[in-house]
């Protein structure tokens, strides 16, 4: 291995020491204007081999390098153009043949997730069902009512994680798509809070609402799926940070958008944690079930949506998740 890149490498040295030895001979026998000629020879040959080594071997190890960063961040099967026959292409070659390996694995789990998901939906729909209409029995009393309350729960939680991964799944094999229209995210927002707002009380989380100064006018979006992600962020709120028992929600014009911020009094994320918290699959040290791709697809639906979502620790303990959604379709420059 690495005997072609190798070769030439070799036989450039020597080309170059051949010079030395020629000007440094020239030059001993008293013959200064063929030594001179030949060192300058000799400078202009190690200019032409710099040149030579930053065009074919420094900037294709780059484009390698870039190309193996797209991989990495999901952009599986992503190709290197193979155009040397050396050491560089065999190493193109290897990376490329690693991309479709791992495009071929992401695609036939994908393709499980959602196979599985459907199958699980329609089970777990007649277990919900029944419950509920177990429960209703007056038969059912005590230990055995509790213990239906749970399988409900339980069922209705199971419903959540496969509708994720449903999500999930249409978001690898493109079919996740937004109804864009123009929406009252001020009503959103609160229809979200009304919704789970309620459930946090129950349990105990104080939920306090800051509305916007002004009336905010209205922007492009998909109400459906902004509500999703308002949702969920309000269950992890609750989830991650529901021992603070109090979780602050605010909404704001900001220049070019609108800004959402959720805010819990929990013991916020370890600061390792929080460059990976939005990647699909990730739980980090958290003991809560779930199946570490919520924040994921929020993520998506927001990013499509032409915003973004951070996620950081706010000063005084908790954690802060802010959006940030443009005025304007095709805008992803809120600042």
């Amino acid at each position: 291995m690495f005997k072609k890149l190798k070769t030439q490498l070799l036989l450039s040295a020597a080309a170059a020491m051949l010079l030395l030895v020629l000007g440094i001979i020239f030059i001993a026998e008293d013959r200064p204007v063929p030594g001179v000629l030949i060192m300058l020879l000799m400078c202009a040959y190690l200019v032409l081999i710099n040149l030579w080594f930053w065009r074919y071997v420094t900037d294709p190890i780059k484009a390698m390098t870039q190309t193996a960063r797209r991989i990495a961040e999901g952009s599986y099967g992503t190709k290197i153009e193979q155009s040397f026959d050396n050491e560089i292409g065999e190493l193109a070659s290897e990376i490329n043949s690693m991309s479709e390996k791992v495009a071929v694995a992401e695609k036939s789990r994908t393709e499980f997730i959602s196979q599985v998901s459907h199958e699980l939906r329609t089970p777990l729909t007649a277990i919900e069902g029944w419950a509920e209409t177990i429960a209703y029995d007056p038969a059912i009393q005590g230990d055995s009512q509790r213990g239906i309350h749970i399988i409900s729960k339980e069922a209705e939680r199971l419903t959540g994680m496969v509708t994720e991964m449903l999500e999930f799944a249409r978001i690898q094999d493109g079919r996740f798509n937004l109804r864009i229209e123009l929406i009252d995210i001020a009503a959103e927002l609160e229809d979200a809070l009304f919704t789970y707002g309620e459930l946090m009380k129950q349990a105990g989380i104080e939920v306090n609402y800051e509305q916007p100064a002004n009336e905010i006018p209205l922007i492009p979006g998909d109400p459906e799926r902004l509500k999703q992600v308002f949702l969920n962020l309000l269950d992890n709120a609750a989830k991650h940070g529901g021992e603070g028992k109090k979780v602050d929600v605010s909404l704001a014009e900001v220049p070019r958008g609108v800004c959402i911020r959720i805010r819990d009094y929990g013991r916020g994320i370890p600061e390792g944690e929080l460059p990976h918290v939005k990647e699909k699959f990730y739980k980090g040290s958290s003991k809560n079930r779930g199946t570490g791709i919520g924040l994921a697809v929020c993520d998506e639906i927001v990013a499509r949506h032409g915003g973004s979502l951070t996620i950081e620790n706010a000063e005084g303990g908790g954690c802060r998740v802010t959006i940030l959604l443009p005025q304007q379709n095709g805008e992803n420059h809120v600042r």
